[in-house]
């Protein structure tokens, strides 16, 4: 048996290592603003560009909403939990089947930001009181602010690098504020995000799986060199 979970560790380890360090970070960062932070509190971090901005949302990443209506919310986390599921049976494949290890790491990635939201919606809301102006605390399982399945993802990064007005000259926008970036996220998104555009911009080269490459290179080798 501790041959059998060693033999898997080793085999998986990068995708085991990438996964629960996503979801450590990003549990302990949303629990740390949850229980800290009043609904709304603004710390600045780094200047006026890089900012602690407590919010939560009950749709996808970067605050989207599916529906504001209950079934919308339930479908979205039901969803959630499917596409985590399956991305397990999917990675496993991937390792498996030797793919890239550049494939594995996107993978692993969006797998633990999919995990990390997947956790604060089946659960926070049964942890935790509500968040208003007070700050929240844990509560007995099942006496928090809604039901299994019903809870809010929590959101803290903001990045406002631009925060200006365009020109009054600009057609159509003349005069308006100017901003970016607007939306606030967490680190479940970040990984998320970093996954798949890596795996959009390198998807030819990680898309190859390891064996093919290396027998391609052993074949080369041993072809005998032609001579003139």
């Amino acid at each position: 048996m501790r041959l059998t979970i060693y033999k898997i560790i080793v085999k998986y380890r990068h995708a085991i290592l990438i996964i629960l360090l996503v979801i450590i970070v990003d549990q302990f960062s949303k629990i740390y603003i949850k229980t800290n932070f009043y609904y709304g509190e603004e710390v600045n971090v780094l200047g006026t560009w890089f900012k602690l901005h407590f919010i939560e949302n009950e749709g996808m990443a970067f605050g989207m909403k599916l529906s504001e209506a209950p079934l919308g919310k339930l479908a979205l986390t039901l969803f959630r939990l499917g596409a985590v599921v399956f991305g397990f049976f999917l990675l496993k494949k991937f390792v498996v089947k030797g793919y890239h290890k550049g494939l594995i790491i996107c993978g692993s990635l969006i797998l633990a930001g999919a995990l990390g939201n997947l956790i604060d919606s089946i659960f926070y809301g049964l942890i935790f009181n509500e968040s208003s102006f007070h700050v929240a605390s844990f509560v007995p399982f099942g006496e928090g602010y809604g039901k299994m399945f019903y809870g809010r993802v929590v959101d803290m990064l903001y990045f406002p690098i631009i925060d200006t007005t365009w020109p009054s000259w600009v057609p159509v926008w003349g005069g308006k504020n100017l901003s970016f970036f607007d939306p606030v996220f967490n680190i479940a998104d970040a990984a998320i995000s970093c996954g798949v555009i890596t795996l959009l911009l390198f998807q030819k080269k990680f898309m190859q799986k390891k064996e093919t490459s290396e027998t391609t290179t052993a074949v080369r080798e041993e072809s005998p060199v032609l001579e003139n």
